[in-house]
């Protein structure tokens, strides 16, 4: 149209927060073509309403729609389908939304928790412990899962969702857990769980009582000798102990000490009495 204002690629490019090949590429598909181009010179002038339309794809891709799904929704001129097709996009964003705010608050408390080695490791610097040690420890409420019985890559990734799942919607608000994930054994059965901070009553809950336990660290391979050793010690410090320690009781608790972004070891816990 005479005395319509051209925009070069690179401009529009600029004011679409695109890239000049991004318009290039729509251009070959169809999808946003220039209202101009020079037959000479091969020159693309690019309107305000071209603008417009750049802005929308821009848009659309945002929410997650494929280049084709963004073309077809361009070219409805029934408005009824316009607004189905722009209502469908915008519960998908809504989707992508909650995936991306759920995986800032995971990244949250895994930076946290690095930090917080890191500033212990840079404390302590202390000599490797021994083998066996004894750690006071306040009382415990865990919540046990109905269906994890092993820590795995896929377990320990946001397990925190699953028992928020495994608690349920209505319950959801009353719940609260550490960033501390074990297992608990107990006649011949073992299961994931969580450390409570704030519950209710449900299905799965455990008190692991205050005081005296004895610990080792080991690997997974190193569990089945790292726990005769450690029941084995407990019956040796419950010989000279009060009366009050009946040696090693029934359960025992698996803590999973994380060393890595994909890599932990176990501090195996063994309750001595108050």
């Amino acid at each position: 149209m005479e005395g319509e204002k051209y925009f070069s690629v690179g401009k529009a490019a600029k004011m679409a927060h695109l890239t000049a090949e991004t318009l290039r590429h729509y251009d070959r598909i169809g999808l946003v073509r220039p209202s101009h181009t020079d037959k000479w010179t091969g020159y693309r002038g690019y309107t305000e309403g071209d603008l417009v339309r750049l802005s929308t794809v821009r848009a659309l891709r945002c929410m997650g729609l494929p280049l084709r799904e963004i073309g077809e929704i361009l070219a409805l001129e029934d408005m009824a389908a316009i607004v189905a097709a722009l209502r469908r996009a915008t519960a998908r964003a809504d989707e992508k939304i909650a995936e991306l705010i759920d995986a800032k608050a995971r990244i949250g408390r895994a930076t946290a928790f690095y930090e917080q080695k890191a500033a212990e490791e840079m404390a302590e610097r202390q000599p490797a412990r021994e083998e066996f040690f004894v750690r006071e420890m306040g009382a415990r409420t865990i919540l046990l899962s109905d269906a994890l019985s092993e820590a795995t890559t896929g377990s320990l990734w946001n397990y925190h969702r699953h028992f928020y799942a495994q608690v349920g919607e209505a319950q959801r608000e009353k719940f609260a857990f550490e960033d501390a994930a074990g297992i608990f054994a107990e006649g011949g059965r073992e299961r994931l769980f969580a450390v409570c901070t704030r519950f209710a009553p449900t299905a799965g809950l455990r008190t692991l009582p205050a005081g005296r336990y004895l610990c080792t660290e080991c690997s997974e391979q190193e569990i089945p000798a790292a726990r005769r050793a450690l029941r084995a010690r407990a019956q040796e410090l419950a010989k000279t102990a009060s009366a009050q320690a009946a040696g090693a009781p029934a359960w025992e608790v698996r803590m999973v000490v994380l060393t890595g972004i994909l890599l932990w070891k176990y501090e195996l816990q063994i309750y001595l009495g108050a």
